[in-house]
C-alpha cells in the first residue's frame, strides 16, 4: 500500500502526521510558519494516513502498527517526525518499532487517550465509545462533534473550529473503515510501558487549554522519555499549530534536530 505524501520545500526533512478524521491538508495554514514555503529551509513530507485523504485504506483495516509501517515506507529515512493527536501515536509507534526516525515532535500527544486508575489525565472511555456508536449512524456529524471537543475552551476556539470544519482543511472524506479503526486505536492504545526505550530526541508541545489531551498527560509523556522536552503554549487547545502558529513554529524550531 502506497500512501499519499505531499512534498514541499528543501532542506532537512520533517514529516507531518495529522489527527483522526482529517488528512494532510490540515497542516496547510502552518506550512509558512514551519519554514517550508518559497525559500524555506525545510523539506516537508505531509502524509495522509491510511484511509484518510488521498491514501487508500489497507484491506486489513486501520491499525496502529500497520499505519506506522506504511508511513515509514513512504517518507525519507532519517527524518524528524511531527505528529498530532492520532498522528503522534503513529509517530511514537514507528519510533518504538525501530523505524529510521531521527527525532520526534509530538503535539496534542499522549501515550494513552483513555482514563485508567493510574492515568487520570485522559478522557473517560465512555466518551470514545459514544463516538464509535455515533460514527455508525452519522460519520460526518460525529467528526464535527469530535472537532468541537478539540477546540473547546481555547483562545480563538471559534476561528479554529471554523478552520477545522472547512472543506479547505480536508482533501477528501476519510473512509468509514479508517474512521472506525482510528477511533479503536484512540480507545485502546497504551504505549506508556515502552516510552523509556526511546533513544532519539523527543519534544512534546501541548496547549495549556487542551481538553482532549490535558497538558498533564503530555507532561507525563515527556517525563517518561529519557531526555525529552516539553513546551506549553498558553491559551492554546488541541491544535496549537492552527490557533498559535508562531508560538508553535518557535517550539518546533527550538526542538532537537528539527
Amino acid at each position: 500500500m502506497s500512501l499519499y505524501v505531499e512534498t514541499l520545500g528543501a532542506g532537512p526533512d520533517l514529516v507531518l502526521l495529522h489527527g483522526w478524521g482529517l488528512d494532510g491538508a490540515v497542516w496547510g495554514p502552518a506550512v509558512p510558519y514551519l519554514d517550508a514555503g518559497p525559500g524555506g529551509r525545510r523539506r516537508l513530507s505531509i502524509v495522509d494516513l491510511p484511509g484518510h485523504g488521498f491514501s487508500p485504506a489497507p484491506p486489513e483495516g486501520f491499525a496502529l502498527e500497520g499505519a506506522a509501517r506504511a508511513v515509514a515506507a513512504a517518507v525519507p529515512p532519517g527524518a524528524v517526525w511531527l505528529g498530532w493527536s492520532l498522528g503522534a501515536l503513529v509517530a511514537l509507534a514507528a519510533a518504538l518499532a525501530g523505524a529510521p526516525v531521527a527525532g520526534l515532535i509530538l503535539t496534542g500527544a499522549t501515550p494513552r487517550f483513555t482514563r485508567a486508575p493510574d492515568w487520570p489525565a485522559a478522557l473517560e472511555p465512555a466518551v470514545l465509545e459514544a463516538f464509535a456508536a455515533d460514527l455508525e449512524r452519522d460519520p460526518e456529524a460525529t467528526l464535527r462533534r469530535f472537532l468541537s471537543l478539540q477546540t473547546r475552551g481555547a483562545e480563538g476556539a471559534r476561528a479554529t473550529l471554523r478552520a477545522l470544519r472547512s472543506g479547505g482543511l480536508r482533501r477528501a472524506a476519510a473512509q468509514p473503515a479508517a474512521l472506525r479503526g482510528g477511533l479503536e486505536v484512540l480507545r485502546t492504545a497504551d504505549l506508556r510501558a515502552r516510552l523509556a526505550h526511546l533513544r532519539i530526541p523527543v519534544t512534546v508541545i501541548s496547549g495549556a487549554r487542551d481538553t482532549l489531551v490535558p497538558p498533564a498527560a503530555s507532561e507525563a509523556l515527556a517525563a517518561a522519555v529519557p531526555g525529552a522536552g516539553h513546551v506549553l503554549i498558553p491559551g492554546a487547545g488541541h491544535a496549537p499549530f492552527l490557533s498559535h502558529p508562531q508560538a508553535f513554529a518557535a517550539a518546533v524550531a527550538g526542538s532537537a534536530r528539527a
